[in-house]
């Protein structure tokens, strides 16, 4: 379950990032 969670945390993460540099 914590496997899920983290690796969840860590995909949305990563795509926030994606989209921020986009935006910049």
């Amino acid at each position: 379950m914590k496997v899920l969670v983290t690796g969840g945390a860590g995909f949305i993460g990563s795509h926030l990032v994606d989209r921020l540099g986009n935006n910049l």
